[in-house]
């Protein structure tokens, strides 16, 4: 019988220079999407998937994320008295249960695989989720909660929310290699990071959620630097193979790459479309800007 996951690793530590300057003092994963930053997003979908512990990596300047699940009182206490109550109760329900986000620092910027590992003491010898909260996903049931359903049913090992992506863009995602493939579940034998066009064994890229065998984080420990002369947390995978089930799911949802800036602004659309309050005016500014240009 497979353990249950209870913690999920969000690595934060990155600078976000693609977002520059508006991430020179701001973590860009305090960047909102119509109103809630990618952060809470995140915290969301795995509580929603009952993830009971979240661990953050962070780096230099990241202390506001974790400060962000913190009780505000000056503000709560002046919305109260204001009689504010529903921003106020969008506050209050947004904390998890005392204790269950922690966060460990990234002292380097060594790369994904690294980033992971510094999460090992808080992890132990569990199975774990790893959210990446550049990869927003809109989905009525989520993202990672798939992934533990899909985890659970095929017995543990490593399973990877994947989708297909154009053949000339796989040098910007970990491929991987399939030995056999349903439609919604591919049986891989192996992974490459970031292959040229060329060299892709497939188009079925790895995104940002991954449910991991604890030996992922103890192979983790003697992965040398690969792509981009950083630890990735793909080679770790793949070394895996052979010893534990690899799998890539193919999840139900729209994924939005939140790391890009067209990415970003296609996010607050669609998710300000979804919103029934917004999405009248919207909708009127998307066809008068359309009509302008």
């Amino acid at each position: 019988m497979t353990r249950r996951v209870r913690k999920a690793v969000f690595p934060v530590a990155g600078l976000g220079t693609r977002f520059l300057p508006a991430t020179k003092l701001v973590a860009k994963e305090m960047l909102p999407i119509v109103d809630k930053p990618l952060i809470q997003y995140a915290v969301e979908e795995a509580r929603k998937a009952g993830i009971e512990y979240c661990i953050f990596v962070t780096g230099r300047g990241k202390a506001v994320l974790v400060d962000h699940f913190d009780h505000a009182p000056e503000l709560e206490s002046l919305l109260r008295e204001r009689g504010k109550t529903e921003p106020l109760d969008e506050l209050l329900g947004g904390l998890p249960e005392p204790g269950t986000i922690v966060s460990t620092r990234q002292q380097e910027p060594l790369g994904l695989g690294h980033a992971v590992w510094c999460a090992r003491s808080f992890v132990g010898d569990e199975p774990f989720a790893v959210i990446l909260p550049d990869d927003l996903v809109m989905a009525d049931r989520p993202c990672i909660g798939q992934l533990i359903e899909a985890w659970q049913e095929t017995g543990g090992g490593n399973m990877l929310a994947v989708e297909e992506v154009p053949h000339d863009k796989t040098d910007k995602y970990g491929i991987l290699d399939i030995a056999s493939d349903n439609g919604r579940l591919a049986v891989a034998k192996g992974m490459v990071e970031k292959p040229k066009p060329e060299n892709a064994p497939s188009n079925l890229a790895v995104i940002g959620r991954y449910v991991l065998d604890p030996l992922v984080m103890r192979t983790l420990e003697n992965t040398p630097k690969g792509a981009g002369g950083e630890i990735q947390l793909t080679d770790a995978i793949a070394a895996t193979i052979g010893k534990v089930p690899l799998h890539g799911y193919r999840f139900d949802g729209t994924r939005f790459d939140c790391g890009d800036k067209v990415g970003f602004i296609e996010a607050n659309i669609a998710f300000g479309l979804q919103r029934s309050s917004m999405r009248g005016r919207l909708t009127e500014v998307i066809k008068d800007y359309s009509t302008k240009l």
